[in-house]
């Protein structure tokens, strides 16, 4: 792979990277800032409360993921990604400087909410800007490899966010992260966005996007994505397992490991950590594998994976006595969640062509993501209020359940080529023969 390709993917993975910590970093400090902007009461209460408007953010991703998906396909990936990391960077700085509950009452949850539309508005439009832009940008025999540094720098952002957390509970009092310490990684956030919005003002838009010249007035179009609907059911069904197994291993982990397994805040925030760190280091040699033996082998085994270990998984982390027997079952975990992970970007793009790509990965995911993304942490913390915390490992069991059946029957992905896909022709990538 050229200079010149190690270029895009850098900068297009160092933008991703700042989107995706502002996004985690929400999940991961809600645990601090939870009675900043709720009255007193239960625990778990005030975690719904957050989680809730966590949720909502996700419900702004169709939204954001047409919007931002019809600039990409009609101004061009670089256009796009620009202005994904500008709403990313307003948000920041909401929360940042959000009243209390004590201060405004209710004035700062609705704050935090406006900061969370806005959110979702920008990350509904990342992913598929990066996504595109990422597999577009590569080498047609590494686009594996390459759209694997999504989930290497959406990784990355989390690590640094529970980096900086684990920094804040070494250095300050309980107390004090209550009170006010939680709002610097809101501001770390919006200074990190001011710079890549700089490196993105001057990066290279992708040869495939600047050579078709399909579509027209068509490109971005909902009425183009609707002669690409099978491809874009297709999305939304082999997203549904991955993302509610992504959440529940990477922003619930946390909140589980010291809300239900009983660990302290700080040991629980470690073993994300820890687990985060390897989590991203596998995510290039799978994408790697996959440019080798396809993409569909990777995706069935993640399914198969978290269809059966889910429940034992998660039953045995409730019962983890420390650091180690967690970290191990996480890290379990994650490796299963890396069959999806490390190729969905590429899966998804490989999907459509040129003039439709972004919006066409985009709309989908995002409403994939608002049902069962967005709301996976709110409903474990339901099923745990209801006392049947259990409930939950089955309902993320079955939605990988539902994407294996569609990996196991959609066409391998691998061999398209990108540039040869009519925007007014619908692929047919869709079911195996």
């Amino acid at each position: 792979m050229g200079r010149e390709h190690w270029k895009k993917i850098w900068i297009g993975s160092a933008g991703n990277m700042v989107e995706w910590y502002d996004w985690f970093v929400y999940a991961s400090f809600a645990t601090y800032f939870a009675g900043a902007f709720f009255p007193d009461g239960n625990p778990t209460a005030r975690l719904m409360n957050s989680a809730g408007i966590f949720a909502v953010g996700f419900f702004m991703r169709p939204v954001g993921g047409w919007l931002l998906g019809r600039v990409g396909d009609r101004k061009g990936r670089k256009a796009a990604l620009t202005l994904t990391v500008t709403l990313m960077s307003a948000s920041a700085i909401l929360i940042a400087i959000a009243p209390t509950y004590a201060v405004a009452g209710y004035g700062g949850a609705l704050v935090l909410l406006v900061a969370r539309l806005l959110q979702g508005l920008s990350v509904g439009g990342e992913y598929a800007a990066s996504a595109t832009y990422l597999t577009e940008a590569s080498d047609p025999k590494r686009r594996g490899f390459a759209s694997s540094f999504q989930y290497v720098s959406m990784t990355a952002g989390q690590i640094v966010g529970l980096g900086f957390q684990i920094v804040l509970q070494r250095t300050m009092s309980e107390g004090a992260l209550h009170s006010y310490g939680w709002r610097t990684p809101f501001v770390l956030g919006a200074l990190g966005a001011a710079v890549v919005f700089y490196l993105r003002r001057n990066m290279l838009e992708t040869e495939v996007y600047e050579a078709d010249e399909t579509g027209g007035e068509e490109r971005g179009t909902l009425r183009a994505l609707w002669q690409h609907k099978r491809e874009a059911f297709l999305v939304i069904a082999l997203t549904m397992g991955g993302t509610v197994a992504y959440y529940t291993y990477t922003t619930y982990l946390t909140k589980y490991l010291s809300n239900s397994a009983g660990l302290s805040k700080q040991t629980a925030t470690l073993v994300s950590f820890t687990a985060l760190i390897v989590f991203a280091c596998l995510q290039p040699l799978a994408g790697r594998l996959s440019d080798r033996i396809g993409r569909r082998p990777l995706l069935v085994t993640f399914a198969v994976g978290s269809t059966f270990l889910t429940v034992p998984i998660m039953t045995m982390l409730k019962h983890a006595s420390g650091f180690w027997p967690a970290l191990g079952l996480s890290l379990v975990a994650l490796v299963v969640v890396t069959g999806y992970t490390s190729i969905n970007a590429c899966v998804k793009a490989e999907l459509f062509p040129t003039g439709i790509r972004a919006l066409g990965v985009a709309l989908p995911y995002a409403i994939a993501n608002a049902l069962f993304g967005g709301t996976a942490e709110y409903i474990a913390l339901w099923f745990k209020n209801a006392g049947a915390e259990s409930g939950f490992f089955w309902y993320v069991a079955g939605c990988a359940a539902v994407s294996l059946v569609v990996y196991v029957t959609m066409r391998e992905t691998r061999d398209l080529d990108l540039t040869r896909m009519k925007t007014s022709e619908p692929s047919t990538v869709t079911t195996a023969s």
